[in-house]
């Protein structure tokens, strides 16, 4: 052996037993923790946070949409509720106003079924009375010729047609002045 060998190794002490610390192998293991870490987080971790980012991203919009779609909702329960309370207050008003119609209408009908009855009224009353009086004046009439035929039996002679009527109608007239006051 080489005394140059020998003395160095004498100059090194003999490896103690127990735990021994080679800073070598220390920064050896931190740089590959580091190249290990920059590979794990450029082919993992960002991938994974983009992953996680467009997630949220989602779910809030889902959250902002379901919020939107809420006040959708209740903007169209309270538009509906104001359109089912404006057809009511329609209905309501044509209902109203289709009563009213009605009421005129049978109104209408009540007042010209009642100027028809008077009119029927009036005229079969205007019929009546010319009835009573066609009939009276047949019966004047007869009562007449049963007069002038008994008066000329008792007189004996027969009186020309002219004379007889005119005789027999002023004693009618004379008769229905004085027997006004009676009635037939």
């Amino acid at each position: 052996m080489n005394p140059l060998v020998a003395a160095a190794a004498a100059a090194i002490p003999a490896p103690e037993p127990g735990l021994s610390i080679n800073f070598f192998w220390v920064i050896v293991a931190a740089l590959n923790f580091i190249v290990f870490l920059a590979l794990i987080w450029r082919f993992a971790f960002d991938p994974i946070a983009n992953i996680l980012a467009q997630r949220k991203a989602r779910l809030d919009q889902g959250l902002a949409d379901a919020e939107q779609a809420r006040k959708d909702r209740d903007a169209g329960v309270a538009e509906r509720d104001r359109v089912v309370s404006d057809a009511r207050r329609e209905a309501n008003v044509l209902i109203a106003s289709a009563q009213k119609s009605a009421q005129e209408l049978r109104d209408a009908d009540i007042a010209a079924t009642r100027e028809e009855l008077r009119g029927l009224h009036e005229r079969a009353t205007a019929d009546i009375q010319a009835e009573r009086d066609r009939a009276l004046a047949e019966l004047r009439a007869q009562v007449a010729d049963l007069a002038l035929a008994a008066a000329g039996k008792l007189v004996g002679e027969t009186m020309t047609n002219a004379s007889q009527r005119r005789l027999v109608d002023e004693y009618l007239r004379e008769q229905a002045t004085t027997g006004e006051g009676r009635t037939n």
